[in-house]
């Protein structure tokens, strides 16, 4: 037995990370509104799910908080949707690194599955090896000071849906912070874009006109808060002016089943401001929604 689980270790590991992780996912979008699987498909199926499962086991082995989360489930009966795959660690004087790759386990959509894994762990790597190299070149330099912090948060999780938040900090000198996130529909087990969402790109206004509102109106209440964005038609426009959000935004839908549209930091505001979200009111959208299915 532990030789098998060895030896699907070594196959788990040495599955290549594609290079068209958007295609894939896209693919796999497609694939999950089949039902109708030949037996071809099905031993595909199940030879995923055991990877999946062997990282279940590894990652709660693995991981303390896990351990600690499931020993507080009577029975255990609660389906685990992620967890943390792998960590990078470093800690050097003057250099600080914590990268902790996501993993998301038990779906039924498993290609799906594998293609948001293989994302995860090939974003972190990447950053990792970037944090490795210039890290070098600082110490050949005479030194200087570097930090790295990825993580993620689940922020929402409930009968449709499921979305995963990744973050990434970046520190030298100031610092930078980007995040991403991939929204699931939980009983259909398709990736949700925003542009699905939507009858045609009118939303792109729309949403970009409301954000603008609310910018205004919170500068208004609170002198703390600045938003690049003239406050009155008179004003002369900052530099940076907030115009429009892109196709693709960053959003993900909360448990109230609203729109969050989700800026980076600096892209919007001074960075003291850090990263930012503005819920969208579903009135302000709701005659240019496919269908009252997500949002609500």
């Amino acid at each position: 037995m532990n030789n098998k689980l060895e030896q699907l270790q070594r196959e788990y590991h040495e599955i290549p990370i594609p290079e068209e992780l958007d295609r894939i996912v896209n693919k796999s979008i497609e694939q999950s509104l089949k039902f109708n699987r030949s037996k071809r498909s099905t031993y595909k199926w199940l030879a995923s799910a055991s990877a999946a499962a062997l990282i279940f086991l590894i990652a709660i082995n693995a991981s303390t908080s896990v351990a600690n989360a499931l020993s507080s489930i009577p029975g255990v009966d609660r389906i685990i949707k992620v967890l943390t795959f792998k960590e990078y660690i470093v800690k050097e004087p003057n250099y600080d690194a914590n990268l902790k790759v996501p993993a998301v386990t038990n779906m039924d959509n498993k290609a799906l599955e594998l293609g948001l894994n293989n994302k995860y762990l090939s974003e972190n790597k990447a950053l990792y090896d970037k944090f490795q190299a210039e890290m070098n070149e600082l110490k050949k330099q005479g030194g200087g000071h570097l930090g790295l912090d990825t993580g993620y948060e689940v922020k929402t999780d409930n009968d449709r849906i499921f979305s995963i938040g990744r973050y990434v900090v970046e520190t030298a000198g100031s610092s930078s912070m980007e995040v991403t996130f991939d929204t699931i529909d939980k009983q259909n087990q398709i990736l949700i874009t925003l542009p699905m969402l939507f009858k045609n790109n009118q939303y792109i206004e729309r949403i970009s006109d409301n954000i603008k509102e609310q910018m205004k109106a919170q500068m208004k209440a609170d002198p703390d808060k600045v938003y690049w964005i003239s406050e009155t038609d008179d004003d002369v426009p900052p530099t940076e002016e907030f115009k429009t959000i892109a196709e693709d935004q960053s959003f993900y839908i909360n448990n109230q089943g609203k729109l969050v549209i989700v800026f980076n930091k600096y892209d919007v505001a001074p960075g003291y401001m850090g990263s930012v979200e503005f819920v969208i009111p579903t009135e302000a959208i709701a005659g240019d929604l496919v269908s009252d299915k997500y949002i609500q």
